[in-house]
């Protein structure tokens, strides 16, 4: 009788795992949208407070079949450029940065999105951005075709 309760306790314990991690899931993808448009505006308050003229503007969304870098794709206003936001895990931080490609998929600048990241991003290996910079121009031929 010992044995079924154990299996029926680790049978429920697994449920609640299973069940919970469904739900979180379920947010992260229906939130989707609203954080894209969230990080949209965060990107285009550092362009305002640096009286810089860029926007960030449309999401483009970015269904490819191979694992790349964790980030979001955005229209540039008044320019074919995009800008990939994505985060450097520097020190026990994720700081953000912003990458702005043209549309030959050349990566033209780099931006920091945050008053830490600009403090971090001198500290930075110069190779460790180039990693970083040849994985978004992998990516970006796919979203400039696409």
């Amino acid at each position: 009788m010992k044995n079924v309760n154990e299996i029926k306790d680790k049978a429920i314990l697994f449920g609640w795992i299973t069940g919970l991690l469904i739900v979180i899931s379920m947010i992260w993808i229906f939130t989707q949208p609203l954080q894209t448009r969230y990080l949209q505006r965060s990107v285009n308050s550092v362009f305002m407070n640096n009286n810089d003229s860029r926007r960030a503007l449309d999401h483009l969304p970015v269904k490819s079949g191979q694992a790349g870098l964790m980030g979001f794709w955005y229209k540039m206003q008044n320019t074919e450029d995009l800008i990939f936001v994505f985060t450097i895990f520097n020190d026990g931080i994720l700081v953000p940065f912003g990458a702005i490609v043209s549309v030959n998929g050349n990566v033209e600048e780099i931006i920091p999105l945050s008053a830490h990241a600009v403090q971090v991003y001198e500290k930075i290996p110069q190779s460790i951005i180039q990693i970083y910079i040849k994985q978004i121009e992998k990516t970006a031929v796919a979203v400039v075709k696409g």
